[in-house]
């Protein structure tokens, strides 16, 4: 048995088609959703992030502006700058781009730009809903769980009263996520490094997902075949110079389903970073 492989492309074609015609939908309203990356320095992982970013953002037809700061920047200029963009009628989403620079790693990133332009979903305002039991991914929800959660549905996953494991507790990943499949009425387990019996765990997995950043951590050794388990991989490691995730190639010759790294989850954060744009845009002009 060889593992279905889930890409990404034909979903995010498909989403692309509908915040195209969303966008369009805006325009003819007279607002043209934007969106604002603020950068410092000039990391080329992070430029290489920013350019994916661009590239979807401008074929649905939003507008994107980066806004590049030196590395030294003083926090309280940078603060300036963030407090310009959130009262800035024209931007109606705004990334900051990690990683900042040391002297800026102190603040609580995460609140500085406002909930209602927090297109990421890291807002202490965005992030609540989901912990209260939302499960509308028309909000600005953090984007890799918005668009794992899709990707699921999209394969036609059932998440209802199946055991999803969760290995990674990151606010950014982990804990939002784990808490959208509960929304969505899975049991789940949230894992991580100071787990013990690790694989007794997963073996119990219908659903897996790995965002802990280690390259093909996960092996055939963690899942039970006869649970044909689908296997989301969230991995964005190097390995001999090429992009890997966290999931070994021999994972797929005992799971269900397995996303690839590239082109899985990675296309599924961006374009859902968009789709946090075009919402964030169609909430304001709502009032």
């Amino acid at each position: 048995m060889t593992a279905k492989l889930l890409p990404a492309l034909p979903l995010v074609e498909q989403m692309k088609i509908d915040l195209k015609s969303r966008c369009e939908a805006l325009k003819s309203r007279g607002t043209i959703p934007a969106m604002c990356v603020v950068l410092i320095g000039d990391n080329p992982a992070s430029l290489s992030y920013i350019r994916n970013k661009r590239k979807i953002c401008e074929e649905v037809g939003a507008t994107f502006n980066l806004l590049q700061l030196p590395s030294n920047i003083s926090e309280q200029d940078f603060l300036n700058y963030i407090e310009k963009l959130n009262h800035d009628p024209k931007i109606h989403g705004i990334i900051i781009q990690l990683p900042v620079s040391d002297h800026l790693k102190k603040l609580k990133l995460s609140n500085l730009v406002i909930a209602s332009k927090d297109i990421d979903g890291f807002h202490g305002i965005n992030t609540q809903r989901i912990y209260t039991g939302s499960t509308d991914l028309k909000l600005l929800v953090p984007c890799t769980p918005k668009g794992i959660i899709y990707l699921l549905k999209y394969y036609g996953v059932e998440i209802a009263g199946k055991h999803a494991v969760v290995i990674g507790r990151s606010l950014i990943v982990g804990k939002p996520l784990s808490m959208l499949l509960s929304n969505l009425n899975a049991t789940v387990t949230l894992a991580h490094s100071k787990t013990q019996n690790l694989e007794e765990i997963t073996k119990t997995a219908d659903i897996l997902i790995s965002a802990i950043g280690k390259t093909h951590f996960i092996q055939a050794k963690h899942l039970n075949p006869a649970k044909k388990t689908i296997v989301i991989d969230v991995g964005m490691n190097t390995l001999n110079g090429k992009l890997t995730g966290d999931v070994g190639p021999d994972v797929a010759q005992v799971a269900g389903g397995v996303t690839p790294v590239p082109g899985g989850v990675g296309p599924m954060t961006v374009v859902s970073l968009i789709e946090n744009l075009i919402s964030a845009t169609e909430i304001k002009i709502k009032g």
